[in-house]
């Protein structure tokens, strides 16, 4: 009895030494891998946070990293327990963000002029790219599935380049002096249009670039893609939630040209410096939340109806 007794101590013994304690899991040494990166960037991310404060284009970047955590905790009911990550798929993300962290090494070190905001770009854009790389290397492929919009939705952290953003600017900036005299022709008051320039009766006006509205297409360009996200599943429709923002800014920004212009000819030429036009981009935007809202419920509507699955019938 004392030997049978002994061998089972030892086998026992022998099993649970045989199972060696796995201290750091996939997911911690994604966090460990994160912080690292975090840290070889923190003076490149502390000079984009400093940009972002004192930039009022750009104030979005410092919510983009708290967005992406919280979609993520609301989907943390439905994070796979574990799957096998796809490592190869990791080499694309990480020599793209060597190429452009170099390619940001070299303008500097042959001195080529880089505005901030297109140096910060660089920089940050490499950063993304090696947490997506490090995405890949420790997470499993239905995690990363489950993720991707979140991980996604950091590229929002890179500030748009300076060529991109007088792009867009200029665009916003024609699209909306088109409209402002579309509505000044409907409304039947008199006016002639020389490119930005408005000749109104007893006074004259001129759409500058900084009249774009871009901050608030931005805004409202992030707000389709969250809402789209979380309130249709249907791809398409999502495509459409987010196009729409395109006609819906130009109009709400040259209904604002529109509406400081009538103030101007039927009030007092000085309504160009009152607080409609210096501070009046947030009742704007409101405005054009009331037709986005009616667009967004009823794609949602309709994603509910075809979501439906109809009951099978069945014979007598």
């Amino acid at each position: 009895m004392k030997e049978k007794h002994g061998v089972a101590a030892s086998q026992s013994s022998a099993k649970w030494t045989g199972k060696p304690i796995k201290r750091f899991g996939p997911l911690a040494r994604f966090v460990l891998v994160t912080a690292a990166l975090v840290l070889c960037f923190s003076m490149p991310l502390y000079r984009l946070v400093q940009f972002a404060v004192t930039a009022q284009f750009h104030s979005y970047i410092i919510l983009v990293p708290f967005v992406s955590l919280y979609l993520v905790w609301l989907k943390r009911q439905s994070l796979p327990p574990h799957s096998e990550p796809v490592r190869k798929l990791a080499a694309l993300p990480l020599v793209a963000g060597t190429i452009v962290l170099a390619g940001h090494w070299l303008a500097v070190h042959f001195a080529v002029r880089l505005t901030d905001v297109d140096s910060l770009a660089l920089t940050t854009f490499s950063f993304v790219l090696f947490f997506v790389g490090a995405c890949y290397l420790f997470l499993g492929k239905e995690t990363l599935r489950t993720m991707a919009f979140p991980i996604g939705f950091l590229v929002f952290m890179v500030p748009f380049p300076a060529f991109l953003s007088n792009w867009i600017g200029a665009f916003l900036q024609h699209g909306s002096a088109i409209a402002a005299y579309g509505l000044f022709r409907l409304s039947g008051t008199p006016v002639f249009r020389h490119d930005m320039e408005f000749q109104l009766p007893g006074f004259s006006m001129e759409v500058a670039p900084e009249c774009s509205g871009i901050q608030s297409s931005l805004a409202l360009f992030l707000t389709s893609l969250l809402a789209g996200h979380l309130f249709l599943r249907t791809p398409w429709k999502r495509a459409v939630l987010i196009l729409a923002v395109i006609p819906l800014g130009i109009l709400r920004n040259g209904l604002r040209i529109f509406t400081i212009g009538q103030l101007c000819v039927h009030i007092s030429p000085e309504m160009i410096h009152s607080n409609i036009h210096v501070r009046g981009g947030p009742v704007f935007f409101a405005l054009s939340l009331v037709p986005f809202s009616l667009l967004l419920v009823v794609l949602h509507k309709s994603d509910r109806v075809t979501g439906k699955i109809k009951p099978k019938q069945t014979g007598a």
